[in-house]
């Protein structure tokens, strides 16, 4: 007489038995496995590490360059750079904070090069839109318990933060940037920062102080609260 089949439906670990199970891979691991693939002749390696952090590197080189027309070249140049120094790439720290160096080390030259300012461009100012432009689409944006004021409201709100980020020097917009946009760890952003977790601490606190002092008039918030 056969056993019964004791496998549960979903394929997974049959019942009564217990055992080890492999950890799900983080994206470290992922990313360590990529590289020593590439590390070993596999471009297609190379380009899947591409896919997964374009669009973040574009995002990091957009917030420096704020010229729409330059991002994509300075994110190309990026990834062509980081491909040549692979080989020596030793994974002292995680991929994502090498190829962070490799971005705004290249985004700076680029600026240099054009002798442009980095936070300011014609290409920034003419994307930024009109007010009109903004009341115009509100009712399209709309969704359910907005009104075309909060809509108005939040946008003012947040042209007030990005206006206040930009207004910092330039360790503290990169400190707030990489905790509260790019959403690196402390540890992270002392280590891309080059200086003490006491440091950047010190720095994100001081950056959102002055963030707060901007969207004072607009929000209505308990004294003593900081964004």
């Amino acid at each position: 007489m056969t056993p019964p089949d004791r496998s549960p439906p979903d394929g997974g670990q049959p019942s009564g038995v217990t055992g080890p199970v492999a950890p799900a891979q983080t994206s470290v691991d992922v990313d360590a496995a990529l590289v020593a693939r590439v590390q070993q002749g596999d471009q297609r390696a190379f380009e899947m590490l591409v896919v997964k952090y374009r669009r973040r590197i574009e995002r990091l080189i957009a917030r420096m360059v704020r010229d729409v027309d330059l991002v994509e070249d300075i994110a190309q140049e990026t990834f062509i750079r980081a491909y040549r120094a692979l080989p020596q790439f030793r994974g002292e720290s995680a991929f994502y904070t090498w190829l962070y160096r490799i971005a705004v080390n290249t985004a700076k030259k680029a600026l240099m090069q054009l002798k442009r300012d980095p936070l300011v461009s014609e290409s920034a100012l003419a994307s930024s839109g009109d007010d009109d432009d903004d009341v115009s689409r509100v009712e399209n944006e709309l969704t359910d318990g907005e009104t075309p004021e909060s809509v108005l409201a939040s946008r003012q709100i947040a042209r007030t933060v990005n206006e206040a980020i930009e207004a910092l020097s330039d360790e503290l917009r990169q400190a707030i940037t990489l905790r509260e946009i790019e959403g690196l760890s402390y540890e992270d952003i002392a280590e891309l920062m080059n200086c003490p977790i006491g440091t950047v601490r010190s720095r994100i606190f001081r950056a959102r102080e002055a963030i707060s002092q901007k969207l004072k008039p607009l929000l209505d918030t308990r004294e003593g609260k900081r964004w």
